[in-house]
């Protein structure tokens, strides 16, 4: 037999393709698998600027990167099923967002995928990781928790209802980390001066049954705490606050565009935005373990003037002139 036709033999055979196929599924376009707690209709707005994170890092998605999206629907007992869904498909990064029971719920799943995750839980108190500049292990991400920002949402709650005796805070008892929120909640309300009642919702019905008991308690303030069932029920909830005239505070601007008094916290796109690139910077090989948690640096404060006004409430000349926005 000739050599060219000998080459050609040994071509056809099985074992001759493993090194393209190797060379085919290292050029692949990776895998990232999204895991959101909520639903898909109050929370795809929060995808863009976490695809646009990613395109920055040089990840366009259905050019260089491949999103496998992912939504609870605010069933939490569906993420470990979902989880399992993403590492059968062999994802390279997952990212967990929403309720901390996402993340919680991808590192029960695997040890060896990155795990990005996106929440407002305390990561160590919650044991996603060991620090927030030495993670360790398979998880990083952004956390919107900050030790102090109840105490400066009571602080301008306390502005807008200088008259009230006492307040409430509404907080969902299925999310990790609660019991930490509620002791900073309670420190905040005892820094001013006020007794707070603690109110529990995870539902629409939950919901409606909170606001009536604080009806009946008589509290001249509501402070809102951030959640992904209270974000995908804000509607509800801005429509409760103003038909029972409720002065409240929100952590996230979308309650006082749709109609709630004010809000004070970070800007939860930017922080996506970030997540997306904290994935790129992962799937261009840094370790999760090796990239400290990032916190948010800069908070927004936003008033609604005619929330304000149709409640008969008088905003302190000072507080616009603060806000990062008014809607008149």
């Amino acid at each position: 037999m000739r050599r060219r036709d000998f080459m050609k033999a040994i071509a056809g055979l099985p074992w001759m393709m493993w090194p393209l196929a190797a060379q085919a599924q290292h050029s692949a376009v990776p895998l990232v698998g999204w895991l959101h707690s909520g639903t898909e209709k109050a929370n795809s707005e929060r995808a863009v600027p976490f695809r646009q994170g990613l395109a920055e890092a040089g990840f366009a998605e259905g050019k260089d990167v491949t999103i496998e999206y992912r939504w609870a629907e605010n069933q939490l007992d569906r993420l470990p099923a979902l989880v399992a869904d993403l590492i059968q498909r062999r994802v390279a990064v997952i990212t967990a967002c929403g309720n901390p029971a996402a993340a919680v719920a991808a590192k029960s799943a695997t040890a060896s995928i990155p795990i990005v995750f996106q929440n407002g839980a305390d990561p160590v108190q919650v044991r996603l990781v060991q620090s927030f500049n030495h993670p360790g292990g398979n998880v990083t991400g952004f956390t919107n928790f900050s030790a102090d920002l109840a105490a400066k949402r009571m602080g301008v709650l306390r502005e807008l209802a200088p008259s009230a005796k006492s307040i409430a805070a509404l907080v969902n008892p299925t999310r990790p980390g609660t019991d930490a929120l509620i002791a900073q909640v309670r420190d905040a309300a005892s820094a001013i001066g006020l007794p707070v009642q603690i109110l529990k919702a995870a539902s629409e019905r939950e919901i409606d049954a909170a606001f009536s008991a604080l009806v009946q308690s008589g509290a001249g303030g509501l402070v809102m705490t951030a959640d992904v069932v209270f974000n995908d029920r804000r509607e509800q909830i801005v429509a409760l606050a103003r038909r029972y005239a409720v002065p409240t505070i929100y952590e996230w601007r979308s309650f006082v565009d749709a109609g709630g008094l004010v809000s004070y916290g970070p800007d939860i796109f930017a922080t996506y935005r970030q997540v997306g690139a904290l994935v790129g910077r992962i799937l261009r090989g840094e370790k999760p373990g090796d990239l400290p948690v990032m916190r948010p640096t800069r908070f927004e404060l936003v008033i609604n003037m005619k929330t304000a006004k149709e409640l008969g409430i008088q905003v302190p000349s000072s507080m616009p002139l603060l806000a990062d926005e008014v809607i008149e």
